[in-house]
């Protein structure tokens, strides 16, 4: 196998150290709103956002008067990305259905698909408000039926959002908060004076904030586990340089540490790429943070063969890989460990992002070998149910279960079992002793 590197990010333990020292500050904070419930929500806004007021939940009047300030295009524009995740969600969900079915005569067992109760959704602000952060929880919750779902972003400019709330509102949010950071996801599923905790945390956000759903996770249900936004182009000879850096530096936007992975069986590809960027990044207006971004986190891997390059790709688990080569479907078919797939030139990940209907909240840091992005299916829990319905069942099983239970020392469970043998089988079987 022959595998090189042309360019190499920092490495692990340096990245780390990083996540380590935000560990430390999570933990505090988390405890500090767990004590002093509200006073410490304040204190924590006015000190990151600058924000205070009366109450961080916005009243109909305020969400009104937000989005009287989103122009007409914007709105359009929302609701129609809006339509397409909503189609998509509806699909997803009409995919669930509930089962039951009779597995011996007289024994039915079945299971129901049933929404989580409340929900809260963060939506990013900072350097990039993430208006498409709200459709995809928040209108995603909204078709799984969520009953109570809260959505709660940063002000921006000392002030709500105006597009982020009216996103939030016609996605279905039954409470909107202007609150950010883990103040906000720590008040939202510990719960203060003023606002009810919810059973489950979904949303991208920085480090503190995806350390806080970590931290929180077994008190709350989580979505996944989110690091920076990571991105992978696959390509060979059937794309160009231009194509492969722009797809690149458009996520390595994101932030200081978003990862940026080309993975090339062409040498010339892989160098004009490198070149490409360093031209880009001259005249592209977020390159303060792309730059840093992709010096610190960026890869160039050269492969000899598709399927080198098939192998490392599937290791790495990128959050977002796009595959632009002669045999998009190939890897379709063999791609197992991802967040999400975007097959072919004409697609990319900011399609994805935005408006093209699939969810953009996908598992990082390889959390892609073992699950899947936000999807209507993650609000929903699928609970079992069983019932006997004749005698005979109930003496059927009884006698198997009663002497698989003797068979591991558990006498009372055998019982369980061995009374409805007597009851409803007529037999008469002593109670420590397994049904024959």
């Amino acid at each position: 196998m022959a595998i090189t590197y042309l360019k190499r990010g920092k490495p692990e333990t340096e990245r780390a150290e990083d996540d380590a020292k935000v560990r430390g500050v999570v933990e505090t904070t988390l405890a500090d709103i767990e004590t002093r419930g509200d006073a410490a929500v304040r204190d924590l806004s006015e000190k990151f956002d600058g924000y205070a007021p009366e109450s961080f939940r916005l009243t109909a009047s305020e969400i009104e008067a937000a989005m009287q300030k989103v122009s007409t295009r914007d709105m359009a524009d929302i609701k129609f990305a809006q339509d397409q995740i909503r189609r998509f969600a509806e699909a997803q969900r009409a995919s669930m259905t509930d089962i039951e079915v009779e597995t011996l005569p007289g024994v039915i067992l079945g299971h129901k698909n049933i929404p989580v109760q409340s929900v809260g959704c963060y939506v990013p602000g900072g350097k990039f408000p993430m208006v498409a952060s709200a459709h995809m929880s928040v209108l995603t919750a909204h078709v799984a039926g969520v009953p109570r779902i809260v959505a709660s972003a940063p002000p921006v400019n000392g002030e709500p959002h105006p597009a982020i709330v009216a996103a939030m509102h016609l996605g279905g949010a039954h409470e909107i908060l202007c609150l950010g950071g883990i103040q906000a996801v720590g008040a939202m599923a510990l719960g203060t004076e003023s606002i009810d905790p919810v059973h489950m945390l979904v949303g991208p956000g920085n480090a503190f904030v995806a350390e806080a759903k970590r931290q929180l996770y077994g008190r709350v249900g989580i979505d996944l586990f989110a690091g920076p936004t990571e991105t992978m182009v696959i390509a060979d000879d059937t794309v160009d340089a231009e194509l492969c850096a722009t797809d690149l530096l458009g996520q390595a936007e994101h932030g200081y540490n978003s990862p940026a992975c080309l993975i090339t069986n062409s040498r010339r590809l892989a160098e004009e790429t490198l070149a490409e960027i360093e031209r880009l990044l001259d005249i592209l207006p977020t390159a303060e943070t792309a730059r840093v971004s992709w010096q610190e986190y960026g890869d160039v891997i050269l492969c000899d063969t598709y399927d080198e390059m098939l192998e490392v790709a599937n290791d790495m688990a990128y959050e977002h890989v796009q595959v632009m080569t002669d045999r998009d479907d190939w890897f379709l078919d063999k791609m197992h460990s991802y967040g999400a797939l975007f097959l072919g030139p004409r697609t990319n990940v900011a399609n994805g992002d935005k408006v093209i209907g699939t969810n953009h909240t996908l598992p990082t840091k390889k959390a892609g070998r073992y699950t899947g992005g936000l999807w209507v299916g993650k609000f929903l829990k699928t609970h079992s149910y069983q019932k006997v319905t004749t005698d005979a069942a109930a003496a059927l099983v009884g006698e198997y279960g009663s002497r698989l239970c003797m068979l591991e020392g558990f006498v009372g469970h055998a019982e369980q079992c061995n009374i409805r043998v007597r009851r409803y089988g007529g037999k008469n079987v002593p109670y420590g002793v397994a049904a024959e």
